[in-house]
């Protein structure tokens, strides 16, 4: 009998399809895992914003875990929102309950329209609590801040910022420099013990299309850990899909403010 290689998401629903627990099961299959989700909260959402979050209360986010991890099992978690420290707590506990392996932590704090998707009294229970659960975690500019405690608004900054942050906890740190100018993305990668970070150069890709890459740039990771590659080449093959989805979904239009990046590119359109 053939089997699947697994990958589970625990995160938040986005009702307009572009981003968490839509983006990352798109992510998974057309990458060719077989994808699982655990929603931690609803949120009513398009390309424009969220006008609402409904949680999902933390015992029945538990119960969805279990359900999955006592039957099917995992190959890779992906991780986003999580909304509450009650909600953070809950995921951890569970995680260590079914010794999970291949954590990929995206730490949701904010949705591309702006809206706030992480109390603020969650930021400490996800920097002591989850983060050192977490094999990769890909903060950006503005989320590592958060985590800081101190703005990052240059590259010659972020060295020292992947240092900190794996010093949290996690195995490995992508900082994500898209929130820099210029004519290039940098990205860091620091895996614990190296000597210093590498650094991922992308082109930018000018379109307003770009609502998700975080969690399909996470789930991707997420889904490459799954099929059996090491950290660095997951990353290194998750921004490369990213990089051509973000391609691919710059000739479509969909909604009135930031549209998806285009998951399928390498089976339609």
């Amino acid at each position: 009998m053939n089997t699947y290689k697994r990958a589970l998401t625990i995160a938040g629903s986005d009702s307009g399809g572009g981003a968490g627990i839509q983006a990352d099961l798109k992510t998974f299959s057309a990458l060719g895992c077989f994808g699982m989700s655990v929603i931690t909260a609803l949120t009513a959402q398009n390309t424009v914003t969220v006008t609402g979050i409904h949680p999902v209360p933390p015992e029945f986010i538990a119960r969805q875990i279990d359900a999955v991890m006592t039957d099917i099992g995992t190959d890779a978690i992906k991780i986003g929102m999580l909304h509450s420290p009650e909600v953070i707590a809950t995921v951890a506990e569970a995680l260590r309950r079914h010794r999970a392996t291949n954590i990929v932590l995206d730490p949701v704090m904010v949705a591309k329209s702006g809206d706030k998707l992480l109390r603020d009294d969650a930021v400490q229970a996800l920097k002591t609590t989850l983060i050192p659960l977490a094999d990769v975690m890909t903060p950006n500019l503005p989320e590592a801040a958060v985590l800081l405690g101190r703005e990052i608004t240059a590259e010659s900054q972020m060295e020292n910022a992947c240092r900190e942050l794996a010093a949290l906890g996690c195995r490995a740190v992508l900082l994500k420099g898209g929130h820099l100018t210029g004519a290039d993305s940098p990205d860091l990668l620091y895996i614990d013990g190296a000597s210093e970070p590498v650094r991922l150069d992308a082109a930018r890709i000018k379109t307003p299309n770009a609502h998700g890459t975080g969690c399909t740039l996470s789930s991707a990771v997420a889904a490459y850990l799954a099929l059996g590659h090491p950290v660095d080449e997951a990353i290194h093959r998750a921004k490369h899909y990213l990089l051509k989805a973000l391609k691919a979904g710059a000739g479509y239009r969909l909604g009135r403010g930031h549209g998806p990046v285009h998951h399928f590119h390498g089976h339609w359109g």
